[in-house]
């Protein structure tokens, strides 16, 4: 049978070869410009200022709330102003230092982005790879432009992983085993010596701190002494070299005075003579000692306060110790707490929740602004449950029914009730006799209160005004001015049946409650009470 030469595409080797080689080319670009984004896909361009590249590389993801959303799509160096601290001085010099401008490429799907966002550098592995973390601003009255730049004073560049790898090099390994070989080799064999000194350190701690007490006194000037080490061995550094060869000359010398032994011993027999002088040295020091013994002596009155003050110490003492062990328990609760916080704090969904629930703040406080004086002010929601209850109380043989009323509209021109009018209602003749002509009222909504804050109820209130109206021609008596003029105050106050006469008791308030911020007109701008 012949299929004639229609075939199918499959058939032929060539046009597969091809589109295959067309497939595979595509998805290498695709995979190999997968770093710099995806093509095709409309992006934003933000430069950012920091102070160290922090080996970051081109390609690395740019974050916000765990989510990728940009690209490094250019690292360059840049001259930045930095105070480098000269030696030995206390001022600090203004020199330029190295840093890096980094380009961003962000997703259009970012939206705006407040001027006052920060930029930081994260780890994303424990191998060196990292990832640009962004956090967005809270300005609302300045976003960036595309390509506009971070300043460095709104980025930072926390302590990295290999910063930290890079304080351990040859020298400090090489001291760090030179130092355990030393320690163990010094406690191998005298455990001892340990024990002993061990048993010795509890006197000697007691007498060391009279001895760290004197010490750590202002008039000893200790902090002075160090200063002074500090510049006698500045002052000795550039002549090191010849006090150790002044040590090599000593040791000869003290060589040669062995090898003498005669001049050895005469020198020990003039050291009597020698530690009589010493003695009335320490004569000569006997003031001295007597005024520290008086010192001792009004110290011991510090100490005899002290023992008076002991009970209330212990009574403080034994207080606390149930307490501090109870707060153990405390505090693992609140790590838990904490943690939990912090899990909230750093979920993705945080910051979305928090943006959705200031959107919806926005757009509820100027209804509660509008509707809240209807309640505050003129008690509308009790005044029409009331009425609600009174409109269910229709008798019938079942019980009680909906109260119903059948209205009908006028057969006037233009009424209400026409469908094909003309104009507004305004009075016209009527086929029917005795009909009352009907009027337009068209006033939308009644206030609560003025804009002032005061009451002006016009929704129990007001009747039906006549040429009520903005921008209505002045043939027409209509009503079309939402508010009526003059304050008509709250609702109607309660009836006095024993004195026939109102009651002083009103069903609402004369006017806004204090701090309670509100809008006569739906929409407006919240006023806070004068």
């Amino acid at each position: 049978m012949n299929r004639g030469r229609g075939g199918s595409i499959v058939a032929n080797p060539t046009l597969v070869g091809a589109v295959t080689t067309l497939v595979v080319i595509v998805a290498v670009f695709l995979a190999y410009n997968a770093n710099n984004g995806l093509p095709f896909v409309p992006t934003r361009e933000v430069k950012v200022q920091i102070a160290s590249g922090s080996n970051l590389v081109k390609g690395n993801e740019v974050r916000e709330g765990g989510y990728r959303i940009g690209v490094v799509s250019k690292i360059e160096p840049i001259a930045v102003n930095g105070t480098a601290q000269q030696v030995g001085s206390e001022t600090g010099v203004d020199r330029p230092t190295v840093g890096a401008q980094l380009t961003l490429k962000l997703d259009k799907k970012v939206g705006t982005i407040p001027a006052d966002s920060t930029v930081s550098i994260r780890p994303r592995s424990a191998l060196g790879l990292k990832y640009i973390e962004f956090t967005r601003g809270r300005s609302t009255s300045r976003y960036l432009r595309d390509g506009e730049t971070i300043p460095i004073s709104q980025t930072s560049v926390p302590v990295q992983f290999d910063q930290v790898y890079k304080i351990f090099d040859t020298p400090t390994r090489q001291a760090s085993r030179d130092n355990l070989v030393g320690f163990g080799n010094a406690f191998v064999g005298r455990g001892t010596d340990l024990n002993q000194t061990i048993s010795l350190l509890p006197p000697f701690f007691k007498h060391l701190e009279a001895v760290t007490h004197n010490l750590a006194d202002s008039k000893t000037g200790f902090a002075r002494f160090f200063r002074a080490l500090d510049r006698t061995a500045r002052t000795v550094a550039p002549v090191a070299e010849v006090n150790s060869r002044l040590f090599t000359d000593m040791a000869t010398t003290f060589e040669a005075f062995s090898r003498d032994q005669q001049a050895l011993k005469d020198t020990i027999a003039k050291s009597p003579a020698t530690l009589d002088v010493s003695t009335q040295s320490l004569h000569d020091q006997l003031p001295f000692l007597k005024h520290s013994a008086q010192f001792g002596t009004h110290l011991t009155r510090a100490t005899a306060e002290l023992r008076a003050a002991l009970p209330t110490i212990n009574s403080a003492l034994e207080i606390g110790t149930p307490v501090t062990r109870r707060s153990v328990a405390l505090n693992q609760n609140l790590q838990q707490a904490m943690v939990a916080l912090r899990d909230l704090a750093q979920a993705p969904t945080t910051n979305a929740a928090l943006r959705g629930l200031t959107a919806t703040m926005t757009t509820l406080n100027p209804t509660l602004r509008y509707l809240g004086p209807f309640v505050t002010v003129c008690n509308y929601f009790n005044y029409y449950w009331t009425f609600v209850a009174e409109h269910f109380s229709e008798g019938d043989v079942t019980g009680s029914a909906q109260r119903a009323l059948l209205n009908s509209a006028n057969h006037q021109t233009n009424s209400i009730g026409s469908a094909g009018a003309s104009t507004p209602a305004n009075g016209n003749s009527s086929p029917v006799p005795n009909e009352i002509p009907e009027y337009t009222h068209g006033q939308p909504y009644g206030a609560a209160i003025s804009s002032t804050g005061k009451a002006d109820c016009e929704g129990v209130q007001r009747g039906y005004p006549s040429r009520i109206a903005k921008y209505v021609d002045p043939k027409y008596i209509v009503a079309g001015d939402p508010h009526t003029p003059g304050g008509t105050g709250p609702v109607f106050r309660s009836f006095d049946d024993r004195n026939k006469r109102p009651s002083q008791r009103q069903l609402g308030t004369p006017q806004v409650p204090s701090g309670e911020t509100f809008t006569r007109d739906p929409g407006g701008i919240g006023a806070p009470l004068p």
